[in-house]
């Protein structure tokens, strides 16, 4: 390691044209070489020239504005063999056309993170990028950095809060270092990339693939429903009765069945973040929920959740029926619940929560995922489940998801982390820096600062 200064070349790429992509384009591009990409239609086209010469305004939760301007707004995939870091901002059901485009192009050692990842992120930038995935570092975050949105599309943006720490894991762990001194310099101070010991944790843990398909299955499933109008939208999240709540509970109880076998098939494999729903819920909401007695109250009392209503669509005589083709359903499914169902096939774990609701969740939006209770009907290629990428195999998966079964047996165990897992919540994270001096490294600091 040298002691000389000297340039050092940095170009990211983000991917999305979406209130997060244009947040994290205006953001890194103050500072290192940016290009967005967006491969929807023709929304890069219509970015650029809405953005024309201009720079891009953005107002960050602190009151501070930003103005910069991105190298590039492209729908050229090409653009991936300059990148450094990969940043998808983008729905998660988009996250294989990137890497599958990206693939003629990607250099080694590029850094790709997902904000956020959902359930198996990392077994699908293998199975897209094939070989080079080898060579390529995955970062799957649990969750968006930010509350944010566009205030003028393609020119100005707002960040309203910002989350204190976000969850990460890197795949192979090895490179988390170089993968978290990457993110956190284009994130800031804020939010503290956390720690988590690999990817399958952060699959295991994605709520939405427990909490989306599992409250909309108890409101709408034919248990429930008699498939009329209602007379208003139901409340979401506080509307979670004894009936909802034990679907979620036998869905995420499979889940941890799942976390179990792992662990117990796997010595060593740290399975840590894989928690409940109800504790993921005591970690994200902490101190916010007026009654924490049961996962139900939990849901119904967390303030965050006021007055949020099922997806609904209009009726005749101003009622409504539930919109169950919402993503929900269509997104949380294939790239949340398939991974669990999946994976616990696999691993011959029983699951007949999880069967019934995919069952019928698969009904609702048009595909063929589940049958007879396997997952081999001719959509699952279209899911995020380790058989869509031919993993049939304990072994197989493993290896998809660089888990070196025998490392972890003889690595000494790790003592229990020191800080808890990261709030949900974004906020405003007041941060004051003094710089002390006048001269050339002082001026340069307080301006980049």
């Amino acid at each position: 390691m040298g002691d000389e200064e000297k340039q050092n070349p940095f170009t990211v790429l983000v991917c999305g044209g979406g209130n997060a992509a244009q947040v994290a384009t205006a953001m890194y591009a103050a500072r290192y070489k940016t290009i967005a990409v967006s491969l929807f239609a023709d929304e890069a086209a219509r970015w650029k020239e809405a953005l024309g010469d201009d720079e891009y305004e953005l107002t960050l939760d602190t009151g501070k504005v930003v103005k910069s301007k991105p190298d590039d707004i492209t729908n050229d995939p090409s653009v991936a063999a300059s990148a450094d870091a990969i940043v998808l901002a983008v729905p998660s059901f988009a996250h294989g056309q990137y890497f599958e485009a990206f693939e003629p192009y990607i250099k080694p050692d590029t850094v790709v993170a997902c904000m956020p990842a959902r359930s198996g992120g990392d077994l699908l930038l293998a199975a897209k990028l094939g070989k080079k995935a080898d060579d390529v570092v995955f970062v799957g975050f649990e969750t968006l950095p930010w509350a944010c949105r566009f205030t003028d599309w393609g020119k100005k943006a707002t960040i309203l809060g910002t989350k204190g720490s976000i969850l990460a894991a890197v795949t192979p762990p090895a490179k988390t270092p170089k993968a978290f001194s990457v993110l956190q310099g284009l994130l800031g101070v804020f939010p503290n990339c956390t720690y988590s010991p690999n990817n399958l944790g952060v699959s295991l843990r994605n709520p939405g693939a427990v909490i989306h398909p599992g409250v909309m299955y108890g409101r709408w499933c034919p248990e429930k429903w008699d498939g009329n109008p209602v007379d208003e939208k139901p409340l979401f999240y506080q509307g979670v009765e004894e009936f909802s709540e034990s679907v979620l509970l036998g869905l995420t109880g499979e889940v941890q069945a799942i976390k179990k076998k792992m662990e117990e098939l796997v010595p060593g494999l740290d399975l840590r973040d894989a928690c409940d729903l109800k504790q993921w819920y005591m970690d994200c909401y902490a101190g916010q929920m007026t009654d924490t007695s049961s996962l139900r109250a939990c849901m119904n009392t967390n303030p965050g959740y006021r007055g949020l209503t099922h997806p609904c669509k209009d009726a005749d005589d101003g009622k409504f029926v539930p919109d169950l083709k919402y993503r929900y359903l269509a997104e949380d499914v294939p790239t949340g619940m398939c991974f669990n169902k999946g994976l616990g096939e696999i691993l011959g774990v029983p699951m007949p929560m999880t069967d019934k609701v995919l069952a019928w969740a698969q009904d609702c939006i048009g595909l063929k995922i589940l049958e007879n209770g396997k997952m081999c009907g001719p959509d699952v290629v279209k899911t995020r489940a380790p058989q869509a990428t031919g993993i049939a195999t304990l072994d197989d998966f493993l290896k998809a998801s660089k888990i070196d079964k025998a490392a972890l047996a003889s690595a000494p165990p790790k003592p229990p982390p020191a800080v808890p897992p990261p709030a949900e919540t974004e906020e405003k994270n007041p941060f004051c820096v003094l710089v002390c001096g006048g001269g050339n490294a002082a001026q340069v600091a307080t301006a980049m600062f």
